[in-house]
């Protein structure tokens, strides 16, 4: 017995921002929203929040030329949800990392600030030192001395609680990375953005048990 998945009518054009509806076009989570058969939507639930959020972020940021080149992305994150806060602090330390090298000094101060933040939450989880670092993180705040040192100095205080750092401190890290990306000088912006998602996406999908076999649906009719 086979099922059989119905084509729509129209294929939305993807574009930057919300829309009302397909034929206005669709931003990457919209695309996705109809592609899990939910209602239309830039936040649909088959998707981790934070990781909709760096979809939203990178699809509105790249240029319409580049643009397509996520479109092939889309059906991987359908399904990758998860209340485990490592996945939110991944999202966030990946973005921070990536963004770090190449930032303005003023950004790379907050960028840094983030990726010990991060880093205190996945050693609060893991029951690690909150001052302990991953090689990689230890590495790319060795790179940028004067940014760590700020960093560190400003990282004192009080822990962030669970609940803030997901839904104020992790996206926030994400709208600095992303900037902090698209206004660096270097010549290949929209490619790291491009990969930042397709890296992000793997990462997710190695931490979050998915179906492996999802039941086939029938695309919902476009309004």
């Amino acid at each position: 017995m086979t099922s059989t998945v119905t084509m729509p009518e129209l294929i939305p054009v993807l574009s930057r921002g919300k829309h009302r509806n397909p034929r206005r076009g669709a931003c990457f989570m919209e695309m996705a929203s109809f592609l899990a058969g939910e209602r239309w939507s830039d936040h649909p639930s088959c998707t981790h929040p934070l990781l909709a959020g760096l979809a939203r972020l990178v699809n509105d940021t790249v240029s319409d030329q580049s643009r397509p080149r996520l479109i092939p992305l889309i059906p991987s994150v359908i399904g990758l949800t998860s209340e485990d806060l490592h996945v939110d602090a991944e999202i966030a330390l990946g973005s921070a990392l990536t963004a770090l090298p190449i930032a303005s000094a003023p950004r790379q101060h907050v960028l840094a600030t983030a990726v010990i933040a991060c880093e205190r939450v996945l050693a609060e989880l893991d029951g690690r030192d909150r001052d302990s670092l991953s090689p990689r993180s230890r590495n790319a705040l060795d790179a940028v001395p004067e940014a760590a040192a700020w960093a560190r100095s400003f990282s004192g205080g009080l822990p962030v609680s669970p609940r803030t750092f997901r839904v104020r401190t992790a996206p926030h890290i994400l709208n600095v990375a992303i900037e902090g990306i698209s206004l660096a000088c270097v010549p290949d912006v929209e490619e790291r953005l491009v990969d930042l998602l397709a890296a992000t996406i793997a990462k997710c999908e190695a931490m979050i048990e998915t179906d492996p076999a999802p039941q086939p649906h029938v695309a919902p009719a476009l309004a």
